[in-house]
């Protein structure tokens, strides 16, 4: 088998050959006695390589995710001959990985409180219904990467973390929303509470390998310096509070038509106006052009869904996670068919409930120019009664 070693095409086609072996029903042990040699020389580029191959050739995402687990313990001998990426202070690498740490010790708290409540001290429950919250930092860490990184990566053409890694992400998310729910209820199911947190941990510190041995280094092997300044800058907005979008260094301004204003066709603004205009909305806007590309997102104090620069000029598809990526098509589909001019939805995140509307935008003579979509927080005119034609402070 040492000819496939120096061979990168015939390589390649041997660790398809696993994947496809692996999703077939066959152990990890035989594949691994059956490809040592190649296991052996395996690195996080010819794992995403074949990965994005066999998905290309027709190997369902939904399948590659369920089993992505089962490839990193394939490859795992190749990957652990990998160096550690880079960690410098201040990287977006370094920052990710001390993420990563942090949160490991969130689950280690998790454990503690759980064993000392399983062991029968009945105060450990207060600690342990902190630290399960606390969980919600992985929620952070996983926005970091579907809106900054994932973005920069598919400009590579590398489409892998978006198909497969975002689809585990929001399985790892109903995990912990489940978990906290059991640990707040009464009375507590302590051996079902212990069941559904081993199997959390499990799947949050396998995402940490993959993470750490194939997604960081792919990154760091693909991006530029300038890619790692923009997401180091990007990183901000997704903690503090959202500032008026400057445009981007040599972008042409807009035409003024007088005083610095932007024709419109019932009026003209300065191009500030129309940022605060925007920016000040009781909903959230996301354009999308005729090409299926993110061009432009109002950014408002209380967004409910992210979103940074790194989108922009990205595939919509992408920008939802891929167990919801079939109805986003149907509804860009129909709209560029003709077949509706709206689509609406409406769900409930945590106290909040969210109605969200996409709208086809046509130019005079019918042509399909793009989708807006439109999102709100409606609980509060949900909960609207009776009538008010005053001023509060008026009464």
């Amino acid at each position: 088998m040492s000819e496939f070693i120096n061979n990168a095409s015939k390589r390649k086609e041997a660790l398809k050959a696993i994947i496809r072996k692996l999703h077939a029903g066959e152990s990890v042990e035989s594949l691994q006695e059956e490809f040592n040699e190649i296991i052996a020389e395996a690195t996080a580029s010819d794992i995403a390589q074949a990965e994005r191959e066999v998905i290309a050739e027709g190997l369902p995402v939904a399948d590659i995710q369920k089993l992505c687990d089962l490839h990193v313990a394939v490859f795992q001998r190749g990957l652990e001959n990998q160096a550690a990426p880079e960690s410098v202070p201040g990287h977006p690498v370094h920052n990710f990985r001390l993420e990563n740490e942090i949160i490991g010790r969130v689950l280690e708290s998790v454990e503690g409180s759980l064993a000392r409540l399983l062991a029968g001290d009945k105060d450990a429950l207060k600690s342990l219904r902190m630290a399960a919250g606390n969980l919600q930092l992985i929620e952070r860490h996983y926005e970091w990467k579907e809106n900054l990184l994932f973005p920069v990566l598919e400009k590579y053409g590398f489409e892998g973390p978006s198909k497969v890694m975002w689809g585990v992400h929001n399985d790892i998310r109903k995990a912990i929303r489940n978990l906290q729910a059991l640990i707040n209820s009464d009375p507590l199911d302590l051996e079902t509470i212990d069941a559904e947190y081993l199997d959390l941990a499990k799947a949050v510190r396998d995402m940490f390998y993959k993470e750490e041995k194939v997604l960081l280094p792919e990154s760091l092997a693909r991006l530029s310096q300038e890619d790692w300044d923009m997401i180091k800058a990007e990183s901000l907005s997704l903690k503090k509070e959202p500032e008026a979008a400057e445009p981007a260094e040599g972008e042409p301004e807009p035409t003024p038509a007088t005083n610095g204003k932007i024709p419109l066709s019932t009026g003209a603004l300065t191009q500030e106006q129309i940022n605060l205009m925007l920016s000040n909305l009781p909903v959230d806007i996301t354009f999308v052009d005729e090409n299926d590309k993110v061009c432009f997102f109002s950014q408002t104090p209380d967004r409910i869904f992210v979103r940074t620069a790194a989108i922009i000029g990205r595939a919509v598809q992408n920008c939802h996670p891929p167990q919801s990526v079939h109805v986003v098509q149907r509804i860009v589909d129909d709209f560029r068919a003709g077949k509706r001019d709206v689509a609406e939805f409406w769900i409930q995140m945590g106290p909040k409930f969210v109605h969200i509307r996409y709208f086809a935008l046509r130019d005079a003579q019918g042509t399909y120019k793009g989708v807006i979509e439109v999102t709100q927080d409606v609980s509060g005119i949900r909960a609207l009664e009776g009538e008010r034609r005053l001023l509060e402070d008026d009464k």
